[in-house]
């Protein structure tokens, strides 16, 4: 596929990596926080689209998980964006349940600052 029609096309072509993964930003659709990042296999990705609800691929367990099966926090998609080359998407969300989206039972997966500067690379809680 030429690049311009990539960039510039109007047709959603994803760029899964090697492992067949497209990598997908989650983010609250009222402030822009950024609630986690997660991988997308094709089926998850198909199945966010038909849904409008959060579905990814575990790294881990190697297997599709639709989030907020178990923690009753399912991600409401709101809008979907992709990527100048499409091998990222952003989702805008909102979080169902209590509104924590991340498994440690946080609102955010994003809650520790790393210290810059200095050689020090202490973690501070938000």
């Amino acid at each position: 596929m030429h690049d311009k029609d990539l960039e510039e096309g109007s047709t959603l072509t994803p760029r899964f990596d090697s492992n067949g993964l497209i990598s997908a930003i989650v983010t609250d659709e009222a402030n822009g926080e950024v609630l986690m990042l997660a991988h997308m296999n094709a089926e998850a990705l198909a199945r966010t689209i038909e849904t409008r609800e959060g579905w990814f691929w575990s790294r881990s367990r190697k297997s599709l998980w639709k989030k907020g099966e178990s923690s009753g926090n399912v991600l409401r998609v709101s809008e979907m964006k992709v990527d100048c080359d499409q091998d990222v998407v952003l989702l805008k969300v909102s979080v169902t349940g209590d509104g924590k989206s991340c498994h440690t039972g946080r609102r955010s997966c994003f809650y520790r600052s790393v210290r810059l500067g200095g050689g020090n690379t202490a973690l501070t809680f938000d």
